[in-house]
């Protein structure tokens, strides 16, 4: 086999993770470029602290993840590991102050459209998902093949709170139906492309995108009921 080959071939298997880190980028700045990226442009309130500090720690978090990613394609492992200490401890920052950033807008009545309460739901379980997800993904890390599918998970699993945020009537009009079917949508075409490239569904696509998608409608079949009110309620006290 060529050089060249190879390197054709290197650049097929890291196309998903590098196609993958780009658009959840791009979505997570076209749902937050109003309040948050280009808020001075728009015009929007002010954001307390505690919204800063949870805007900062998300775009490092994904910032990174496309770094690692562009570094495996570059074929330096070697500072991707190193650089793997900091993705710890970012993952475990994005699930602290992604709980108390959720909890708190929720007692202040803050909410991209849904009742607050009831709104609760996404975010916390999104939460869940991502540290099922990442802590599983860095236990498997000597796993390189379920590794790095469970990272991409954590990433495109989270994507409802962007979309939701996207500035589009079909979207605010379906409510959760619309960004947890697209969101279910971009994790399915992540299996499905790994599987045209390797004949068969990865386990990790298959436990861990069912984990995203039930996720999701677990979600929509709790949210509303007594006893998530009653949860919510004993949350934001």
């Amino acid at each position: 086999m060529t050089t060249e080959s190879a390197s054709v071939q290197l650049d097929a298997r890291h196309r998903l993770y590098t196609v993958a880190s780009w658009g959840v980028v791009f979505i997570v700045l076209l749902g937050f470029a109003k309040t948050y990226y280009l808020k001075l442009a728009f015009g929007t309130p002010a954001l307390p602290p505690l919204l800063h500090l949870h805007g900062l720690v998300m775009t490092l978090w994904f910032a990174l993840f496309l770094v690692q990613t562009r570094l495996v394609a570059a074929r330096r492992v070697d500072l991707h590991k190193k650089l793997g200490l900091l993705g710890a401890f970012l993952a475990a920052s994005v699930l602290v102050v992604g709980t108390v950033t959720a909890i708190t807008a929720a007692r202040l009545g803050h909410t991209p459209g849904p009742p607050a309460l009831i709104f609760l739901v996404v975010p916390l379980g999104d939460m869940v998902v991502f540290g099922t997800l990442v802590g599983t993904g860095l236990a498997m890390r000597r796993n390189r093949e379920a590794h790095r599918r469970l990272l991409l998970l954590s990433c495109v699993g989270i994507l409802a709170a962007a979309i939701a945020r996207i500035p589009l009537d079909v979207v605010a009009k379906a409510g959760p139906v619309a960004y947890f079917g697209l969101t279910d949508l971009a994790v399915i075409g992540c299996a499905l492309y790994d599987r045209s490239r390797h004949g068969r569904f990865h386990p990790a696509f298959l436990w861990g995108g069912g984990f995203v998608i039930l996720s999701h409608w677990l979600r929509l079949a709790l949210a509303g009921t007594g006893l998530w009110m009653q949860i919510a309620t004993w949350l934001t006290r």
